[in-house]
């Protein structure tokens, strides 16, 4: 066994020990963060403007910190991008992640190097989790690819500034320096279809164990390689063994996937944002991702179905059910009080944590009171697939409310790379697995109110058309699964078959 994997191997038995730990003792773990936070913040102004010395329990925190989002705590962010210190979290932070804004321009999400460091922990152990309880090491001598944003950084009043991916470039540990590709120059190509194709250059002749990044772009690169190698991936690469993912779910990707490489791969879910690293997934045997209590990150958790009401109940870990569309809010060694991530999660396991991403609060389909989220329609495309020949490369769905002479429904757009023998067969699948899951939308299709869904044709390559009309093909950008409205389908709608 060569040296490295044998370290490997020992590494992880580690972090497995270590991980007992604080998951047998997890309200405790959580606490202590909340403590540690809090000593921390005190010294801010945002600590001071909240009274963090008076904070002494949970309920006071909620008594003095409400729930913000990015817009609401935008205020104190533009002082931490001016370069004034000691604002949300003690001095200046290392980065500003810069993302793409929904309503005001751009955001920038401090990390500090408290922060950073977690952020790359998680995404080393959630390697090692792997290792430990597979016993595989094979891949850790081979080449590694992670699809990410350019690593060229600029500076802000003395802040680095970048997207998450290429901060985290920065971050690639020593010893697997030589093992990962591509070149830094490739990296730093910009426009996506440019760098793909610099990618596949590079990567035809080495030896690729391990390819990470957003299903929707690896699939793009895998497509790309096929046709200039004209060979499953798979053959091109033959000891490609491990997929690591996160971003969206992978499930509508896995049979094009397969289809693409000519085998099965093992794969890793992870649940990374700019905001931190929340969960990772920490078995094979078991569904879900471990939620990470001990990274500096103080959870709170709102029903989904009460969080617009006017004093929603905020509760910890200690308190969360089984099977609850939760709204996850964050407070973190980075500076973040009370932020409302956007995310949904659903616990799967109490002991210890595992959790799953059922969607974004905002995204979801309610325009007659179903509230579908994106959990549900995910799971009735993979049923979709499972019960026919169909593979299909992306989707989004959104309501039709008027139609003229007919009653309104769901419109799927989805692109398919190899469409269904029996169309009828796989709408019924759709439409049947979505009433299932999804009480209201039954009551709604039984009482009339709607016709079941109809599926609208999106031409091969349309999806990534349309992202690139807006400007967001490639890098950390996925496509919105749903929406409450039509803007998304009726864009769609240039593209179709």
């Amino acid at each position: 066994m060569a040296i490295k994997a044998f370290a490997a191997r020992i590494f992880a038995q580690l972090v497995a020990w270590k991980t007992k730990r604080w998951t047998s003792q997890p309200v405790t773990t959580q606490e202590k963060v909340f403590r540690e936070l809090i000593r921390k913040g005190s010294k801010t102004r945002f600590g001071k403007d909240h009274s963090f010395d008076t904070i002494r329990n949970h309920q006071d925190f909620i008594a003095r910190i409400p729930v913000r989002d990015y817009e609401a705590l935008r205020p104190y962010v533009e002082k931490v991008v001016s370069g004034e210190p000691d604002i949300l979290w003690p001095g200046k932070p290392d980065y500003l992640a810069k993302t793409s804004g929904t309503t005001s321009g751009a955001k920038y999400i401090p990390i500090t190097s408290e922060s950073i460091k977690e952020q790359i922990k998680a995404s080393r152990n959630a390697i090692l989790s792997y290792i430990h309880e597979t016993g595989n090491t094979q891949f850790v001598t081979g080449k590694m690819i992670f699809l990410q944003g350019s690593p060229e950084l600029e500076k802000k009043n003395g802040i680095h500034v970048g997207r998450l991916s290429g901060i985290s470039a920065h971050y690639v540990p020593n010893y697997l320096q030589r093992n990962r590709v591509p070149s830094w120059e490739t990296n730093c190509i910009e426009d996506w279809e440019t760098k793909v194709n610099a990618i596949v250059k590079e990567t035809l002749p080495e030896n690729m164990t391990v390819i990470a990044g957003i299903p929707s772009w690896v699939q793009m690169y895998f497509e790309k390689l096929q046709s200039v190698a004209e060979k499953k991936v798979g053959e091109i690469f033959p000891n490609f063994q491990l997929f690591i993912y996160g971003g969206v779910n992978y499930e509508p990707y896995r049979a094009k996937f397969e289809n693409l490489i000519g085998r099965k791969v093992d794969s890793i879910e992870l649940f990374p944002a700019s905001e931190g690293f929340f969960a990772y997934q920490d078995s094979r045997k078991e569904k879900g991702m471990l939620l990470l209590l001990n990274a500096g990150i103080f959870y709170e958790f709102i029903r989904a179905e009460e969080f617009y009401e006017e004093s929603p109940k905020r509760i910890t870990i200690g308190d969360v059910e089984l099977g609850v569309n939760y709204v996850m809010i964050i407070s973190t060694n980075a500076g973040l009080w009370g932020y409302n991530l956007g995310d949904t999660v659903q616990f799967i396991s109490l002991n210890p944590f595992r959790v799953i991403v059922s969607g974004r609060i905002k995204h979801f389909i309610s325009a007659f009171g179903e509230h579908v989220i994106a959990k549900e329609v995910e799971e009735a495309m993979r049923e979709a697939i499972d019960q026919t020949d169909a593979r299909v490369n992306e989707f989004t769905v959104a309501p039709r409310v008027e139609v003229e002479g007919e009653l309104p429904y769901h419109e799927w757009l989805v692109e398919f790379e190899n469409p269904p023998t029996d169309f009828k067969h796989f709408v019924a699948v759709l439409d049947q697995t979505l009433q299932e899951q999804n009480s209201y939308y039954y009551d709604l299709i039984a009482g009339k109110i709607l016709q079941p869904l109809k599926l609208t044709h999106i031409r091969p390559g349309g999806f990534q058309q349309y992202m690139k009309s807006i400007g967001k093909l490639g890098g950390q950008n996925k496509v919105q699964r749903l929406a409450n409205d039509c803007k998304l389908a009726d864009a769609l709608h240039s593209f179709k078959e």
